[in-house]
């Protein structure tokens, strides 16, 4: 099946926008322009998050791509992206990003960014185990389907959930949020850390596993028992 060059949803506060990581830029854009174009009162005043996969986009051809919905008038407020080149460039230019959403029919699925049902946070899902090497970085949450390998990481402003194994390294409240919270259902992380307060799991833990959730009381952290 043919793979289409743009693909635009509504989502709970704008437009999620993908884009073909592999046509050309010029009929990327100009392909969207008419599209916009086409109902420019229904798309008016959106906030636009962009996924552009793993295509490497240079700073000026993201900023052109911002200057043409915001002559539209719509704002580029994220860029989910695979790439170090477009991450450097969603950077320069203010712009928030993350791991990119995955293109319908895509195998090889990192994260979706999605809207919090509840408080509208900015968060990320990732449905599948994290390696060794990986690292997520989130400006909300993080929920992992999934086991998190020692030498993978997840550094996130808000709370890491784990529907498995933790043995790697998370940062949850990065940003100094005390109230941040780890949860798994077999927790020996190689390093968790909430906020400015760190731990490591003992060398005794024992081998029973049982969902827990980690959080800081009294100027600690401390795991207790996880009653989901």
């Amino acid at each position: 099946m043919q793979e289409q060059t743009v693909v635009i949803k509504g989502i709970k506060d704008g437009l999620f926008i993908v884009l073909s990581p592999t046509e050309e830029w010029l009929v990327i854009t100009s392909e969207l322009a008419e599209r916009i174009d086409q109902q420019s009162a229904f798309f008016a005043g959106a906030k636009v998050t962009v996924d552009v996969g793993e295509r490497p986009v240079p700073k000026y051809e993201l900023g052109s791509l911002k200057a043409l919905l915001e002559r539209r008038g719509l704002t580029l407020w994220s860029v989910l992206s695979d790439s170090h080149t477009t991450n450097e460039s969603a950077q320069a230019l203010d712009l928030k990003t993350s791991t990119a959403n995955p293109v319908p029919g895509r195998d090889d699925t990192e994260g979706t960014e999605t809207d919090s049902e509840e408080d509208g946070t900015v968060g990320l899902m990732i449905k599948r185990t994290l390696r060794s090497g990986r690292t997520v970085h989130s400006a909300g949450h993080v929920v992992v389907y999934g086991d998190v390998n020692p030498g993978a990481q997840i550094v996130a402003a808000g709370d890491v959930i784990i529907w498995g194994k933790l043995r790697g390294s998370v940062h949850a409240g990065v940003d100094g949020d005390e109230t941040a919270v780890v949860c798994a259902l077999d927790m020996t992380p190689t390093q968790l850390r909430i906020a400015k307060y760190i731990t490591t799991s003992p060398p005794d833990k024992r081998r029973n596993p049982r969902p827990e959730v980690a959080s800081i009381r009294q100027g600690q952290i401390v795991v207790d028992v996880w009653t989901y």
